[in-house]
């Protein structure tokens, strides 16, 4: 499952997010960093994800 919320993150960094955490504050904070610009979001969906599988 890991791999399809990465390739989610990357392609729709919020919805990553949240198949990860569900609604919260890092999927909130992820819509933010999203919309003030792609990358960021990226790097931050990744991270949760990431975060979270340990």
């Amino acid at each position: 499952m890991s791999i399809i919320r990465l390739i989610l993150a990357i392609l729709l960094p919020p919805v990553g997010v949240f198949l990860t955490v569900g609604i919260g504050g890092a999927f909130w904070l992820n819509i933010l960093l999203t919309i003030l610009g792609y990358v960021p979001g990226i790097i931050h969906a990744v991270w949760v994800i990431a975060k979270h599988d340990q």
